[in-house]
C-alpha cells in the first residue's frame, strides 16, 4: 500500500533554509541534498519506517548518509504521511518542542 505524502509549510521552509545554506558554498551539493531529502520523504509513502518522535504523535526518520531527521505523522482516516519538519541532526532540541529557527 502506498500512502500519499504531504509536506507541511514548515517542512518546506526547513528544506529551503537548509538548501540555501548549503548552496551558498556549494550549489551542486545543495542540489544533491535536496534530491536525497525528497527521495527519503517520498519513500515514507511506501515504507513509513522510523522511530517514535520527540514530539507526541510523531515519528522520526534519519536520512541515511546525511545529518538530517525527517519528522512526520500518519494522518487519521486515509493514513497519509504528513512531513512536519526537516531538522539538521546537530540542532539541540528535545521533548515536545521544535527547535528554534536559525
Amino acid at each position: 500500500m502506498t500512502r500519499r505524502v504531504l509536506w507541511s509549510n514548515d517542512a518546506l521552509d526547513d528544506l529551503l533554509e537548509q538548501i540555501a545554506h548549503i548552496a551558498a558554498d556549494n550549489p551542486g551539493a545543495a542540489e544533491r541534498v535536496a534530491r536525497r531529502l525528497r527521495e527519503v520523504g517520498t519513500a515514507l509513502g511506501t515504507y513509513a519506517t522510523g522511530h517514535p518522535g520527540r514530539v507526541s504523535g510523531t515519528y522520526e526518520k534519519s536520512v541515511p548518509r546525511l545529518p538530517y531527521v525527517i519528522v512526520y505523522a500518519l494522518t487519521d482516516g486515509d493514513g497519509a504521511v504528513s512531513i512536519l519538519r526537516v531538522i539538521h541532526a546537530a540542532r539541540d532540541w528535545g521533548g515536545e518542542e521544535w527547535p528554534e529557527s536559525s
